[in-house]
């Protein structure tokens, strides 16, 4: 078994909302990029950028309005962007479902290692907020870098965690637009993506945090107690 495949997992639901579009090419395989729409319990969205295989998609008519069920990796790259490098993420697919029975349409497990100080602070209405950066090994000594947020106890929890501690994490992966301003007049809308925490410890306990188990009670856990982990501490 590919434990580089155990330390980074995704599940989504969602609808597709932009045509697929060829990315780019590995050892002649194909992949293509589209947006989906995958729905919150509380009936929010976000919208996620996905990266999948023509291999895949080969027998799929996977157009403007349908929905998929797939399960895959959220993994980053770094593209050149107005001549500076950018880090961009994607829900890698590695597997598509015709059918998923699943409460929670947005879930994600990862296993990786502090790789920046995180940033804590506290919002005008006193909620407590760390940003963490992890680094999840990958195949081919690659490693993918996502941005994390922690909310609450967990924050209070991730402040103090040190660059090269490893961690694990359960949570969702969240879509969140936010202006940038280049000059007085130019001022952009942009989006921002990253895994809003819900479950979170070092590495050195984590004996009762089994990545397998909370990937696969996921799909199963009460509604109500699911949307609490993502809005309250």
């Amino acid at each position: 078994m590919n434990t580089h495949q155990e330390n980074n997992k995704v599940f989504i639901s969602g609808e597709i909302i932009t045509d697929a579009v060829f990315s780019h090419e590995v050892y002649g395989e194909g992949f293509y990029e589209m947006n989906v729409l995958v729905k919150r319990l509380s009936g929010q969205g976000d919208i996620l950028p996905v990266t999948v295989s023509e291999r895949l998609i080969a027998d799929k008519d996977l157009k403007v309005g349908v929905t998929i069920n797939a399960s895959g990796q959220f993994r980053s790259y770094n593209k050149l962007v107005d001549g500076k490098s950018k880090l961009m993420l994607t829900v890698f697919i590695r597997e598509l479902y015709d059918y998923a029975e699943v409460r929670n349409p947005n879930s994600i497990v990862l296993s990786g290692y502090i790789c920046k100080p995180p940033v804590y602070r506290t919002t005008p209405f006193n909620r407590e907020i760390a940003d963490i950066l992890i680094a999840v090994n990958r195949s081919y000594n690659k490693s993918d870098y996502i941005p994390c947020i922690a909310w609450g106890r967990n924050a209070r929890f991730a402040k103090n965690l040190a660059v090269g501690e490893k961690i694990a994490i359960s949570g969702r992966i969240q879509s969140r637009e936010y202006q940038k301003k280049f000059s007085e007049e130019d001022i952009k809308t942009l989006t921002a993506y990253e895994v809003s925490i819900s479950k979170l410890c070092a590495y050195e306990n984590a004996e009762n945090f089994d990545i397998e188990e909370e990937f696969n009670k996921f799909g199963y856990r009460d509604e109500l107690n699911a949307e609490r982990e993502y809005y309250n501490d």
